[in-house]
């Protein structure tokens, strides 16, 4: 059964339906953390959807890194490592990277950067297209991970398809339950609208201040061009309840 199915529609906010509703349609969404967290607006949209357009659209009225926010029981799946788990393997051989540890970060207690990748059909990797056909083929590739049982062979295919590095980077969600960053709040709400809980997200930049651009112009973009503006607790509240109908 779709997870949209499970939940109760009744029990969620008209706007929200709505906002779900674009999500399945592959049209982005607008995602704001908290003022008291980064105070960012991402840009949104279910990583299967995504086409070079779409990127186009990141990249001008986005302006920040476009990533793929996968979650983490796929991850896990994949077995695919945050990137401190890297950079603390390879220590030993290489010194610097023992000096590099991210246990600064003003806002989080852990970074959710996983490794790059480019999808083996692209060229230079960087393109709108490449990087279209990198995030929609992984997309892809994840919603068929339950047919793909064997973790050798999953990891084969994995890795025929895809290369490492590459230009699009890998955002692994530690559960909503435990950080509230955009990773775990677009992968949660793409389990809520019942699709692959693996998006495309892209910062929301401001080439007037050079900062993130406020909370005040991501809506104002939104009214503009007639896209959903979500928070923090919207998405909570409404993955709550999946959780409650799923258990």
């Amino acid at each position: 059964m779709r997870l949209q199915k499970k939940l109760k529609m009744d029990n969620i906010h008209s706007s929200l339906r709505k906002t779900l509703e674009e999500l399945r349609k592959g049209n982005f969404v607008l995602i704001h953390d908290s003022d008291k967290r980064e105070n960012e607006t991402d840009m949104v949209m279910a990583a299967e959807f995504v086409r070079a357009e779409d990127i186009a659209q990141m990249r001008k009225d986005g302006g920040g890194l476009i990533c793929i926010a996968v979650e983490r029981r796929i991850a896990e799946k994949l077995e695919l490592p945050f990137m401190s788990d890297i950079l603390s393997l390879g220590s030993d051989e290489f010194p610097v990277l023992r000096y590099l540890k991210a246990d600064d970060i003003p806002y989080d207690k852990k970074s959710s950067f996983s490794i790059s990748i480019n999808y083996r059909g692209t060229f230079t990797g960087i393109t709108d297209t490449d990087r279209a056909l990198t995030i929609r083929e992984f997309g892809k590739f994840c919603r068929r991970l339950n047919n793909l049982n064997n973790k050798d062979n999953l990891q084969r295919e994995f890795g025929s398809k895809f290369r490492s590095p590459g230009h699009v980077n890998l955002l692994i969600s530690s559960g909503l339950e435990n950080r509230e960053g955009h990773t775990e709040l677009s992968t949660a709400l793409m389990k809520i609208a019942g699709l692959t809980p693996v998006a495309a997200i892209c910062e929301m930049m401001d080439s007037k201040t050079h900062k993130a651009l406020s909370r005040k112009d991501t809506i104002l973009y939104a009214k503009k061009n007639n896209l959903k503006f979500l928070e923090t607790n919207e998405i909570k509240d409404a993955y709550r309840k999946l959780q409650k109908v799923s258990s």
